[in-house]
């Protein structure tokens, strides 16, 4: 927006409007078309307009904190600025070129040591490998102990074996441990060849702020649940539709559009107002910059290409991660249920830093809810 525009949509002077990117709450840049002219950023004008409305009431807060709202922890382990992720201060873009997983693991975890994630043997149930996940996670969180000690050396080598088990219940991995993960994995999966991609992959989905699974392992971590329980909760919230399994809304949408073909799908999608699975993300305007990192690498299939062009075509979203999973999955000619492990066993790391770092804080994870039931008994007022 230029200086003009910005002002009318706040309905304040110039003055304000400085103050604002004085403190960091819009970015400001030169017009490349008019060099004598500065542009502030729309999306950070529409973020203000937002919080105003809103009001400061502590209720109001309280709700807009808990959707996409303001921050509400304190940490040291991943933030979103400017539209680009970064792992304690490093451009995780820049920073997932080169690193493995346990490097990351390293950096988020603040580790003295590199960490290496151990081989199990899979547990030996009927289902799938979600439900071997779900039962090897189950008998951590019912073996561990509480970290009343706060021994953090401790916690790297526990929570290392957890990101071990994990990935072996969701992979078949050899017994080669001074190997990294991502190419235990590969072997697994017969795609050696794509084990710099399956790394990068990794590296890129290690950690994104405080996500809904990361949040639900901070607060068990918060009671001095075991590492093993955190692990547990953020794998439960993790599996929704909404969060990690988002996948498989994404690969319904490209099938949709291989059938139907992509236009049609797509103009369908948006008459009958449903979502279009993948595209655009409320904490990047400008497009998820691990999308791009990890499509600038392989090739999608044309379905996918052509869902990418047309979306962008006729609503402007640019894709997620989740679009770049599965795109991932089609060039390496993986089964499906790939893009979820992958995810899993990379923000498993996260959700041990974040379980950690709430331990080590000493505080209780205890909101208080904005009661709008029937009217209390004895005719009194619900504390705000």
């Amino acid at each position: 927006m230029t200086q003009e525009e910005a002002c009318a949509s706040l309905g304040v002077r110039k003055q304000t409007l400085y103050a604002y990117v004085s403190r960091g709450q819009i970015e400001v840049r030169w017009d490349p078309e008019h060099t004598s002219r500065k542009l502030y950023r729309a999306s950070d004008i529409s973020a203000l307009m937002k919080k105003r409305d809103l009001g400061r009431a502590r209720k109001n807060i309280a709700a807009s904190t808990m959707a996409w709202g303001e921050p509400i922890i304190n940490t040291h382990i991943s933030t979103i600025v400017r539209g680009r992720l970064y792992y304690r201060g490093q451009d995780a873009i820049q920073l997932a070129a080169s690193a493995t997983l346990e490097e990351v693991a390293q950096l988020l975890w603040d580790s003295a040591s590199l960490p290496r994630f151990p081989s199990f043997a899979p547990m030996e149930i009927d289902g799938s490998a979600r439900a071997r996940v779900y039962a090897a996670m189950s008998v951590a969180a019912a073996d561990g102990s509480s970290n009343d000690a706060l021994d953090v050396e401790r916690m790297h080598e526990e929570s290392a074996a957890l990101v071990g088990r994990l990935a072996s219940a969701f992979v078949a991995l050899d017994r080669d441990e001074e190997a990294p993960l991502h190419l235990r994995i590969a072997r697994a999966w017969q795609a050696e060849r794509h084990a710099g991609l399956i790394r990068l992959t990794l590296a890129l989905l290690a950690d994104q702020e405080l996500t809904s699974s990361s949040f639900a392992a901070r607060v068990a971590a918060s009671t001095g649940a075991s590492l093993g329980a955190c692990m547990l909760a953020g794998l439960a919230s993790f599996s929704g539709p909404l969060h990690g399994d988002a996948i498989a809304r994404v690969y319904a949408l490209i099938d949709e559009a291989g059938r139907s073909g992509v236009e049609e799908t797509v103009r369908r999608r948006l008459a009958d107002s449903k979502s279009l699975a993948g595209f655009g993300h409320e904490l990047y305007p400008q497009g998820d910059p691990r999308a791009a990192c990890l499509l600038s690498t392989l090739k999608a299939s044309q379905t996918t290409r052509e869902l990418i062009v047309c979306v962008d075509r006729l609503t402007g979203r640019p894709p997620t991660i989740d679009v770049a999973l599965a795109a991932l999955v089609e060039h390496c000619g993986l089964q499906r249920d790939a893009a979820f492990a992958l995810f899993g066993i990379a923000r498993s790391v996260g959700w041990a830093a974040h379980s950690i770092e709430q331990m080590t804080s000493g505080s209780l994870l205890r909101p208080r809810a904005h009661y709008i039931g029937p009217a209390v008994a004895d005719g009194g007022e619900p504390e705000a």
